[in-house]
């Protein structure tokens, strides 16, 4: 087992443990959107999970750390604080803000971080960079909104991990990536008809169960 000191709070993991997931599991919040503890390596993708270590001349994400004895981490330096705020900040220019038309609203883990960094949903820094497209309805059984979508890329682990193969991938480039649905034959319907894992896991309700919704 390792020994690491977390802002000053002593907890304990095993050698080679996710740096994020040791933190998670001893109550010490770090701001994410990409992370599952199933994909063990994660993307970083979000850029959301810094936290700045000893020794390090620059801060890393969490989530890309393992754990090591007497490791000395900080995750709310002011350094920190200001690559995560950008991060969120960058997100939200490209996120249609309209939470009270959202099934997501209140559950939704970008009102949950911009709460606890203080930044507001709605800042003004940054020109907004929506998608022509606001909602795709190109699956047969999933309502995507592509200007809510974070492309933390959880909806398609967890299709993979299901069923051994994504019916899910990305699309596009830069402020164009979107998720796309593709496969072979009748896959959308024998994977998708009685599954709910990529809905139930996205963190900002860009995907839905079409019969859950109205269109609007």
């Amino acid at each position: 087992m390792a020994i690491l000191l977390v802002d000053d709070k002593e907890i304990e993991a095993k050698n080679g443990t996710n740096l994020l997931q040791a933190c998670l599991d001893n109550n010490i919040y770090i701001p994410h959107l990409c992370y599952l503890e199933s994909m063990g390596i994660s993307s970083a993708s979000c850029r959301m999970c810094f936290v700045g270590i000893e020794g390090e001349d620059k801060p890393t994400t969490s989530c890309t750390t393992m754990v090591k004895d007497h490791m000395v981490v900080k995750t709310d330096t002011p350094v920190v604080r200001q690559l995560q705020r950008t991060a969120l900040r960058l997100l939200l220019s490209a996120h249609h803000i309209d939470c009270k038309n959202c099934h997501a609203n209140k559950t939704c883990e970008l009102q949950n971080i911009a709460k606890f960094l203080n930044v507001g949903l709605k800042s003004k820094p940054l020109d907004r960079y929506l998608k022509d497209t606001d909602i795709d309805l190109d699956h047969p059984y999933l309502n995507y909104y592509p200007n809510r979508c974070v492309l933390c890329g959880k909806c398609l682990h967890v299709c993979r991990n299901q069923h051994g193969q994504s019916v899910l991938t990305f699309a596009n480039r830069g402020f164009n990536t979107v998720m796309s649905f593709y496969a072979s034959g009748d896959a959308p319907s024998s994977f998708c008809e009685d599954c709910t894992l990529c809905v139930d896991i996205c963190p900002v309700g860009a995907l839905i169960l079409r019969e859950s919704q109205d269109i609007f």
